[in-house]
């Protein structure tokens, strides 16, 4: 990286993160059956740049157990704050909605709860099953904190059966200091290789922010390390600072670049990865899971 690679947090954003936002019927009636159902999505309290894309195409990622985390990852728009317990009703209202959506496949994720006993993996689990019985041909993928380490917990979520089990690094593991203070890099990647131990044959997906001030080095190093612990499912986008208050881009990171690791990790054995300025954990996340269908005859 050379010193004029790098954002000035003043500059206004490069052309190839300018883009229309889609809005319309689809993306008011989501909105409405969002709210009417009191719940939800990480599209909406992370300030996610793709929510109007999909909103108009009929998906989104729910967000359950409330709207405020435990932690307060400096990267994340989602507020950090005093909690209550879980909504008991939650799971249904989700499943609901979902239905009501005429979703085929649903993504799950949550705020960290670290001040539940099983960090919520109990809700994941019930929410999976609520999906299912209201909608038995839709696929579920779930996006999980990484519980503490608790392997209990976490078996609780896999036996659940999703179909897609998706916990993010987010970061190479030299910026985890800064970036992720509550998380611990090592943990993450164990969470992923113990996912495979309980049911070897569920797919496990992870994502990066670029942008942070990683080398190329770095990156190389973290994706062997999510292959090693048996990832199959990449993606990697660009991090945007939500606020002031958050982390600064250090580097806008050229389209071709996403491009280049694309393919860089398809040869070293990732089964599928979406890649892109905009790309986030569950953008595109039916055609991603679909294409890793085809290309293993699953």
């Amino acid at each position: 990286m050379t010193e004029h690679e790098e954002a000035n947090p003043r500059q206004r954003k490069p052309h190839w993160l300018k883009r229309r936002l889609p809005t319309g019927p689809d993306y008011e009636k989501v909105r409405s059956l969002i709210k009417e159902g009191e719940l939800h999505t990480v599209c909406q309290e992370a300030k996610c740049p793709n929510q109007w894309e999909c909103f108009s195409c009929l998906t989104a990622t729910f967000l359950i157990m409330g709207s405020r985390c435990t932690r307060d990852c400096r990267f994340c728009a989602v507020e950090h704050g005093p909690l209550g317990p879980p909504d008991p009703m939650e799971p249904a209202r989700v499943a609901a909605a979902a239905q009501r959506m005429g979703l085929r496949y649903v993504v799950i994720t949550s705020v960290t709860r670290d001040d539940l006993p099983d960090g919520g993996a109990g809700i994941f689990a019930e929410t999976i099953r609520e999906v299912r019985t209201n909608l038995p041909g839709a696929l579920v993928e779930v996006l999980i904190p990484d519980f503490q380490g608790d392997t209990e917990a976490l078996r609780t979520v896999v036996i659940a059966h999703p179909d897609v089990l998706n916990h993010n690094l987010e970061t190479v593991p030299r910026l985890y200091p800064s970036v992720r203070p509550g998380a611990i890099y090592v943990r993450s990647v164990e969470l992923l290789r113990k996912a495979k131990l309980y049911v070897s044959s569920l797919p496990t997906k992870s994502g990066l922010m670029l942008g942070l001030g990683e080398s190329p080095e770095e990156i190389h190093q973290t994706l062997q390390d999510l292959l090693d612990a048996g990832c199959s499912m990449l993606t990697l986008g660009q991090y945007l600072q939500p606020s002031k208050a958050h982390l600064e881009v250090v580097r806008y990171v050229p389209p071709e670049e996403f491009d280049h690791w694309r393919e860089v990790a398809m040869a070293m054995g990732f089964a599928r990865i979406a890649s892109g300025p905009f790309v986030r954990s569950s953008y595109h996340a039916r055609n991603l899971y679909q294409t890793v269908q085809d290309e293993t005859g699953e």
